[in-house]
């Protein structure tokens, strides 16, 4: 098998984002912002190419958050779809058409995909025990059941996938499974459902990928394939028990719906055809033609399901290509830890772009800086802020308004005359090859350093010709120089438009310029970028400085969210067992007043107090030591339990138990007497 070096059209998907939640930079950092600068570049090519993505509104997770948030599945996905779909447009994620599962289309398109396979005889039809939630009177297919993972131990694995590990299984393979619905152990329960015969397509899938694209796809990609294809592959299951999803479109399947990846990716031939229809073009060739490059950017959560599952439904179909590639990436972090939509921890993109309104293009770039390209990488907002004020603001930035600044302060704005040819400008056409080999290879992070490299060569250019020192005595040289650098600064306007979409717009703006072809950004000595006489526009600052105060509140904002979660994790404690009322009644409770307090020699949690109950001034000895200092707590009237039997604690006789709670963020309290003037010995009733 040899990789479609030229093909006439490119077919690119961005995995379809679940709509059960918003879409955070771990989303965008492994997916949606490599699609997109993938994409803007072959348009800056003049290819042939289309985008394709849409909201995936099937599955558990949506059903478990409607029943969270006490709403209907549609209600859930028609707000996180319309969320997500304007997230991703204010970002300027430029797909050519965003649709939806839920849409008729899609269901239509899914119900003939599955129609099609079931006639041909594709399908395996079988009975099989599934684990069964009897207090919910339903199957627990995927997320509805957690276990511990049967290959790494993880104790709070889903149904269908160990996020710790990245492992999918069935649910039935679980260790200790439990209803996420109602906590109950699961019973097995006969059901019937149709299964792909993956086994079938275990030959085909090897010869394809291994070896056909063992040169050509990332080694993550293929390791993750060869470690499904070396444990044996198994029929799979493409139906389901549930009651949101797409119907299963043949007799005898009431109360089954597609299982959700069988019916997702079908979601990207869906959303093709919506934007056909709109366009009045034709959508097979996108997908049914063998000149065509399909390409499916994911994270590799999603390997499984694109490299394995989705081929060999397309292979059984009959009628549709293949990817030529799946370039996958890893997994980012936040702060050191794992973003986690159920808890919170996660910088969400809506929220982004109100708190730093116009700065979609810092982002973007520093998520591709720092991009899981081969492994999984942390986000931090410090660095976040360093890449911003240190490259952004002061390398790019710094460059082109100087250019602009010098232009119009010694010319008006108006690009001068130049007589002599500078060979730092053979470098642009170098950079935009380089720029390009790097973004066909999938290596997102390498090919902007190129292009920040070129902006340090503007920088270098400038600082090492100083036409600030030469514009009174040499003229003629400043013009050759400002001229160059204006080169130099269109070079940029255009090689950084995948990257960095909305500063390219606002330069090419300040350059009163338009788009140029990516093979047409080049100069040599008689053709140039912008010619001289050519009159630009205002100047303004490409990027500003990113102050602590910034940094400080987001930082704050996930303190919070850790804290918050700390407090959700806290359990009730359970009722302990009953007692009587005369054991009750033989409790002595006394109010008293603490009149001594010293630290327990070697002790880090135990203070001894000496407490005036009343009918005596005794010594307790109590573990409060990390919650309070002796000092404060000298004058502190409490409820003391005085008919408790001695105990001795660290060598000293403890004759009573002072009354304490806990509060929410796990500070203990004193039970204190309520009113005034309550003396020391009034009995607790």
């Amino acid at each position: 098998m040899t990789q479609n070096q030229h093909p006439k059209r490119y077919t690119v998907t961005a995995a379809l984002p679940y709509t059960n939640g918003p879409v955070h930079i771990g989303h965008l950092a492994g997916v949606y912002i490599p699609a997109d600068i993938y994409v803007r570049y072959l348009r800056a090519k003049k290819q042939d190419v289309i985008y394709i993505c849409g909201s995936d509104e099937h599955g558990v997770p949506i059903t478990i958050r409607a029943q969270k948030e006490g709403v209907t599945p549609q209600q859930i996905v028609d707000k996180y779809h319309a969320i997500i779909k304007q997230s991703f447009a204010d970002f300027g994620i430029s797909f050519d058409n965003y649709s939806r599962t839920s849409a008729p289309i899609h269901h239509q398109t899914a119900s003939d995909f599955f129609k099609k396979m079931y006639d041909a005889g594709q399908f395996i039809e079988e009975s099989a025990f599934q684990l069964y939630d009897e207090k919910a009177g339903q199957f627990l297919a995927d997320r509805f059941v957690i276990g511990t993972c049967p290959k790494c131990g993880n104790e709070s694995s889903y149904g269908d996938q160990c996020e710790k590990c990245g492992t999918s299984h069935n649910a039935t393979d679980l260790i200790n499974p439990k209803s996420a619905i109602t906590g109950n152990t699961p019973s097995l329960k006969e059901t019937k459902h149709w299964y792909l015969p993956l086994d079938q397509y275990q030959d085909w899938l090897k010869e394809w990928i291994l070896e056909g694209h063992k040169n050509d796809w990332k080694s993550n990609v293929l390791g993750q394939v060869k470690s499904w294809l070396d444990d044996g592959l198994k029929p799979r299951a493409v139906t389901r028990d549930l009651d949101w999803g797409i119907p299963v479109p043949v007799a005898g399947a009431d109360g089954k719906v597609l299982y959700v990846w069988f019916d997702a990716p079908i979601g990207y031939i869906s959303s093709t055809k919506e934007w056909a229809a709109r366009e009045g073009k034709d959508w097979k060739p996108y997908w049914q033609s063998p000149d065509t490059k399909l390409l499916h950017f994911i994270g590799k959560d999603n390997i499984v399901f694109h490299c394995i599952i989705f081929p060999a439904m397309l292979k059984a179909e009959g009628s549709f290509i293949v990817p030529e590639n799946v370039p996958a990436n890893e997994f980012l972090n936040l702060e050191s830890n794992k973003i986690s939509t159920s808890k919170n921890w996660a910088v969400w993109l809506h929220e982004y772009l109100l708190d730093f309104p116009g700065k979609q293009d810092v982002l973007r770039y520093v998520l591709t800086a720092n991009a899981p390209e081969t492994k999984d990488n942390d986000f931090t907002w410090k660095d976040f802020q360093a890449r911003n004020n240190n490259e952004l603001v002061a390398i790019l930035g710094n460059f082109v308004n100087r250019v602009m600044v010098l232009t119009h302060k010694y010319y008006h704005g108006v690009v001068p005359v130049s007589s002599r040819y500078f060979t730092e400008l053979d470098q642009i056409q170098t950079f935009a090859t380089q720029i390009g080999t790097s973004i066909e290879h999938y290596k997102f992070r390498e090919a902007l350093q190129e292009l920040m490299n070129l902006a340090r060569l503007g920088n270098g250019f400038l600082q090492e010709n100083e036409p600030w020192k030469k514009v009174g005595e040499q003229p003629e040289e400043v013009q050759n120089i400002m001229f160059a650098a204006i080169q130099i600064t269109a070079a940029l306007a255009h090689l950084a438009e995948p990257f960095l979409p909305f500063m390219s717009a606002k330069l090419k703006k300040m350059l009163l310029i338009s788009d140029t072809p990516w093979d047409e950004v080049t100069v040599l000595e008689g053709h140039y970028l912008i010619a001289a006489g050519h009159q630009l526009g205002a100047s303004e600052l490409l990027f500003d400085k990113i102050e602590d105060e910034a940094i400080q509140k987001q930082l704050d904002k996930l303190e919070a969210t850790k804290m918050q979660n700390v407090l959700d994790q806290k359990v009730v404690e359970p009722q302990k067992e009953l007692i009587t009322y005369e054991q009750f009644v033989a409790m002595d409770i006394r109010i008293g007043t603490i009149v001594e307090a010293e630290k327990v020699a070697k002790a880090n949690k135990l203070l001894k107090l000496t407490v005036a109950v009343g009918i005596d001034t005794r010594t307790i000895v109590s573990g409060i030591a990390e919650h309070f200092t002796p000092e404060e707590i000298i004058g502190q009237q409490v409820q003391v339990l005085v008919n408790l039997a001695p105990r001795n604690l660290r060598g000293i006789d403890s004759h009573g138990m002072i009354l304490m709670t806990e509060s929410k963020d796990g500070k203990l309290k004193f039970v204190a007497p309520q009113g005034e003037d309550i003396p020391d010995g009034a009995t607790v009733r």
